[in-house]
């Protein structure tokens, strides 16, 4: 089935200069860029979309981390792509991510780990909106 899917490239990768790499790993894998747009995300941004975390323990951090600098935000369309979009990233933990998954090349660490993706249609349709209108 065709889906369509948020990524967004966290500010370590793009600091780090990934931008390019990461889009060429998901370019490869018959992905489609639909959108795509570089910000800085806003506190207000990241509480809308880490709704489910505000609260918890690392949320400050997260919020930091993400409001730190420049994201790139993009929607991309495919086969199956929420699945084949997080199996391409590998795991949260870099340590523990495939060998030639993004993570694995790109990650700083757990909590720094270059790039975000929908885990399911329907927040791949809330978090399409909170970037893209």
């Amino acid at each position: 089935m065709i889906e369509e899917t948020l990524v967004l490239i966290k500010p370590d990768a793009v600091k780090a200069a990934h931008i390019g790499e990461i889009i060429t790993i998901y370019e490869k894998n018959k992905l489609e860029i639909v959108k795509m747009r570089m910000l800085t995300m806003t506190k207000e941004i990241a509480a809308k979309h880490y709704e489910e975390h505000i609260g918890r323990p690392y949320y400050e951090e997260l919020e930091k981390f993400m409001t730190s600098g420049k994201i790139v935000a993009m929607i991309l369309k495919g086969e199956d792509a929420i699945k084949r979009v997080r199996e391409i990233n590998g795991k949260t933990d870099p340590n523990e991510a495939a060998d030639g998954t993004i993570r694995k090349l790109y990650a700083e660490s757990k909590q720094h780990n270059a790039v975000h993706a929908s885990d399911s249609p329907e927040n791949a349709k809330r978090e399409i909106a909170i970037f893209f209108g």
